[in-house]
């Protein structure tokens, strides 16, 4: 995969980030699988993964679809590209389980906001 250099502020992973890279880990050394090469696969299923978010993030913030101007001026709708591009990735991401014959990473289920559930109607 190709990725580019790490910024000097690298941003903090989240905790679902840590969780997915530590299940995937796991579940390689359970299966007594171990060097840079399926380290490196790892990375490389991770930076899908925080790919895939800001797709999504970018699907949720213009839609399936958005306007666009033209040069002379005029509003035309257009698809949203990152609607087909997280397929790919998803796609991706699959192929790197299946090469290192490993499952999904289960996540923990979040913690439940006591408060805004405290009355019990959401």
């Amino acid at each position: 995969m190709g990725r580019g250099k790490k910024q000097e502020n690298e941003e903090v992973e989240s905790d679902k980030i840590i969780a997915i890279r530590n299940d995937l880990k796991n579940q390689l050394l359970e299966q007594n699988r171990f060097g840079k090469h399926f380290e490196d696969m790892v990375e490389d299923y991770i930076y899908l993964v925080k790919l895939k978010e800001k797709l999504q993030e970018d699907i949720d913030k213009k839609g399936i679809r958005y306007k666009v101007q033209t040069g002379n001026g005029f509003k035309q709708n257009k698809p949203n590209e990152s609607v087909v591009n997280i397929l790919k990735v998803n796609n991706q991401m699959l192929k790197i389980l299946q090469d290192l014959d490993l499952k999904t990473p289960e996540l923990p289920d979040p913690p439940k906001d006591e408060e805004s559930d405290a009355d019990g109607l959401l």
